[in-house]
């Protein structure tokens, strides 16, 4: 039959409406006949039938609750409803919430109810909000009553359960801002009960599970999102004065340029007079004086330095804004920006940071807050705020000592361009308030997995020299092997600066130590790389990374043009060795342990290889992207590897001589 339909299951006919159904089932062709197109025929009237009664009894409680005559009729009215709703046959989510929107609409209208009139109709409507969100307007009535009665049985017997769900099952805040808020201020009014913070870890924990990893994948994110808004909420009513708080160039300058704006009382950045300046200029100790700003949650103190050096400038004509990291490191002549917050706010902020810290405790939890965090999502205002950043320093310090690379390589800035927040708690940074202790920390964990590389020591050595020398002359030791290693790999060109390193290490007992260790070092690189012996080398099958040493060890390698590893155990220890090998053009890894961290460490050293063999390796993308740097590669065999179609693609485009590629048994084949 021409534009016939035909289904296997009474279930399908259950989709047509009572409406249509007499057209549709004439032409439904069904293995069965008749008896099932009654079934079906049945099933729609009744369906249709429930219906029409539900829109009947929803008139006449719409009716009946517009005009509230005595409090306690209406209360049984809405239990009844709520009854109603609980009972219906029909599977809609239109029923449950058509309930909830008569009330919020009620409770809208009638603003001069007591608080127990308040908590009996949360009571009533309990039941629906088991399994369905509150709309916009209840949720503001919710709040409300979080606000007003923290400590409201209701709050933890009914609003409990309903958070949980919300924090569940929602997909996005952006499209229900109330949820959010509503979440926001039931977490706070647990923080109000006499356990506090107690109150709110345990909530947390009955969020995440009794197991080591949460069941629902949406808990975080929403907690996250939670956390950022109340937060930001903190410093809104500064934040949105813009014509009152410094903009970027301000603070970077200390907001001592002279500003066309003309903020308005109470609440403005008030500059020293000339007169006073010139006469403070006169005297033999320069006396600064703080200037406050101060609104009702807030209030930003200026407190100018002593100490006179030249400040961090924009170029000139350059308008755009500095970055977020440069705009906060203010140079000692230049204000800093001392913000404090009201009561409220104070408490709302040391709630929510507190909840951030209490998050970064799970493991499973640990590497999506470490991405979600990385973007650095708080206003300079916040980072600007010395408790802020002094309470979020234990997040970072936790992702600082997580062994995965996937968290701690968060620390760095989430795109080239930006800083992170290992520049924000390095020296000289605005939230730094140690003698660098977690800068350390932080360098150790990146040296320890793959960045160790020629681009992350060049980069401390442009940038943070002066605190790198300044540890290691304290002792610290992964500062000493910091300049160890930027004396090995030649990252200082400067002979002075060399001259101050090699004092620098040898002003300590484990400086000294490890400067001896590397001078012997670099006696056998030279003893290694001295023209002479073989130009093929093959390791025999099951050779380890101590027997590769111990053979490159033995005597003078220089012409070494070819090596082969195939079948050995060795790993990506040893890249280190490798790399030594000023004349090696062919390297064979073929079924070996080496990984990525290797090839990273390959690609920067070994850029004139042409030949590398990498099958059945246990490579990745991750290393496999960081091939892109050797342009004499000819042949490479990606061979059983985890490579994927885009990082093939990406490799032929940027490797101009690659002629030979093996890529069998890998997505990209």
């Amino acid at each position: 039959m021409e534009n016939s339909v035909s289904y296997s299951a009474i279930e399908d006919v259950q989709l047509l409406s009572w409406e249509n159904a007499p057209k549709y089932c004439l032409q439904l062709t069904i293995p069965g006949g008749t008896v099932l197109l009654q079934a079906a025929n049945s099933y729609l009237r009744d369906q249709w039938f429930h219906s029409l009664q539900w829109k009947k009894k929803i008139y006449k409680y719409k009716k009946v609750l517009s005009n509230p005559s005595r409090w306690e009729v209406v209360l049984k009215e809405i239990r009844t409803l709520v009854d109603m709703a609980l009972t219906s046959p029909l599977q809609d989510d239109s029923i449950n919430q058509a309930p909830l929107e008569i009330v919020s609409k009620l409770l809208s209208e009638n603003t001069n109810l007591t608080t127990q009139e308040h908590e009996n109709i949360i009571v009533a409507i309990a039941p629906l909000l088991e399994n369905n969100h509150p709309p916009p307007d209840l949720c503001e009535f919710f709040c409300k009553h979080c606000r007003e009665r923290p400590r409201s049985m209701v709050v933890i017997e009914v609003f409990t359960p309903v958070v949980q769900r919300i924090l569940k099952h929602n997909m996005d805040f952006g499209k229900c801002p109330r949820l959010r808020l509503f979440t926001q201020e039931y977490i706070l009014a647990l923080n109000e009960l006499n356990a506090g913070m107690e109150v709110v870890k345990k909530f947390i924990q009955s969020m995440h599970g009794p197991t080591g990893h949460c069941p629902h994948p949406r808990v975080l994110p929403n907690l996250v999102a939670v956390c950022l808004a109340a937060i930001y909420s903190c410093y809104e009513e500064f934040i949105n004065s813009r014509d009152n708080s410094p903009s970027l160039k301000e603070i970077r300058n200390g907001c001592q340029q002279p500003c066309d704006r003309k903020p308005t009382l109470p609440l403005r950045l008030l500059h020293p007079s000339p007169d006073l300046v010139s006469q403070e200029a006169t005297l033999s100790e320069a006396r600064l004086k703080s200037v406050v700003v101060a609104s009702s949650e807030i209030h930003v103190e200026v407190e100018p330095a002593s100490t006179a050096k030249p400040a961090l400038t924009a170029s000139a004509g350059d308008d755009n804004e500095p970055n977020l990291i440069d705009c906060l490191m203010v140079s000692p002549a230049c204000s800093t920006m001392s913000i404090e917050l009201g009561p409220q706010a104070d408490r709302t902020l040391g709630c929510y940071v507190e909840i951030l810290k209490l998050l970064s405790d799970y493991d499973d939890w640990r590497p999506s807050l470490a991405s979600l965090l990385q973007p650095i999502p708080f206003p300079k205002e916040a980072l600007a705020h010395e408790k802020f950043t002094k309470e979020l320093k234990y997040v970072i310090q936790r992702f600082a000592e997580d062994p995965r690379q996937e968290v701690h390589s968060c620390l760095l800035s989430v795109r080239a361009g930006k800083d992170g927040w290992f520049q924000l708690y390095s020296p000289g940074g605005v939230a730094c308030d140690d003698d660098g202790e977690l800068f350390a920390s932080m360098v150790h964990i990146l040296m320890g997995s793959c960045y160790k590389t020629k681009k992350f020591l060049l980069s401390l050595a442009e940038n943070k020299l002066g605190p790198c020398m300044l540890l290691a002359l304290r002792g610290n030791q992964t500062m000493v092997e910091i300049l160890c290693l930027m004396l090995e790999y030649n990252i200082i060109d400067n002979n002075d600066t060399q001259l101050q390193i090699i004092s620098t290490l040898e002003s300590t007992g484990v400086g000294k130590r490890m400067y001896e260790q590397l001078c012997d070092r670099q006696r056998e690189l030279k003893e290694l790389q001295r023209k002479g012996g073989p130009t093929r080398l093959t390791l025999p099958s099951k050779s380890t990374d101590a027997d590769l040493a111990r053979l490159l060890s033995s005597g003078s390698f220089g012409n070494l043009e070819n090596l082969s590893l195939a079948f050995t155990n060795v790993t990506s220890a040893c890249a280190e060795h490798l790399i030594k090998l000023p004349s090696l053009k062919q390297l064979n890894l073929w079924s070996t342990q080496f990984g990525d961290a290797g090839l990273r460490l390959l690609s920067e050293h070994l850029t004139m290889l042409q030949v590398l063999n990498l099958c059945e390796t246990p490579v990745t993308d991750a290393g496999l992207l960081a091939l892109s740097s050797m342009k004499s590669l000819c042949s490479l065999n990606m061979n059983s590897t985890k490579l994927s179609a885009d990082t093939y693609e990406d490799l032929k485009a940027k490797l101009p001589n690659l002629k030979e590629v093996d890529v069998r048994y890998t997505e990209a084949w």
